[in-house]
């Protein structure tokens, strides 16, 4: 069956109220994919031996390449999924074994502020942890110390006049 060149069939270019495809969504609106998943590699897939020319059919070695490339890169993405939620876990647990220690941070004029944490929220991605008062990040934890070790020094208010 020959393939028609002529394109006769018309076709709409200006409507999206009936499309559907990889960018639209079921309104028509366009809704990007960000990467490449299975569905849509198989998509690519049949329409590639769909409209392969029959007088050079694709190389089944090609097609076994792709497929394996697919299947590693489905994967790599399921295992950068899990060592994100274990790093989150990891980051949970340590500010959580912050509890009751002396900690340390540089503050907002840049000096560095000690006190004690008393309590960790999770309401973000990175932790809080409650030193003196104050949410920080526990990120911007510089040092930390069991309560009541030798150097403790008294816990410096961020907020306080210097004078």
């Amino acid at each position: 069956m020959p393939i028609d060149t002529t394109m006769t069939t018309p076709v709409d270019t200006t409507s999206t109220k009936n499309a559907t495809g990889l960018y639209t969504g079921s309104a028509g609106i366009s809704n990007a994919k960000k990467s490449l998943d299975s569905e849509t590699f198989l998509t690519l897939l049949v329409a590639q031996l769909k409209y392969q020319d029959p007088s050079s059919p694709m190389d089944t070695n090609e097609m076994m390449a792709q497929t394996t490339q697919l299947a590693s890169m489905e994967q790599l993405t399921s295992l950068n999924t899990t060592m994100g939620e274990s790093f989150a876990l990891q980051m949970r647990d340590t500010a959580s074994s912050l509890i009751g220690k002396q900690v340390s941070y540089i503050g907002e004029g840049g000096a560095t502020v000690e006190g004690i944490a008393t309590s960790v929220s999770y309401k973000y991605s990175v932790p809080l942890v409650t030193v003196g008062g104050k949410e920080i990040t526990l990120d911007a934890v510089a040092s930390v110390r069991p309560a009541g070790a030798p150097g403790d020094v008294a816990p410096v208010d961020p907020d306080a006049d210097p004078a």
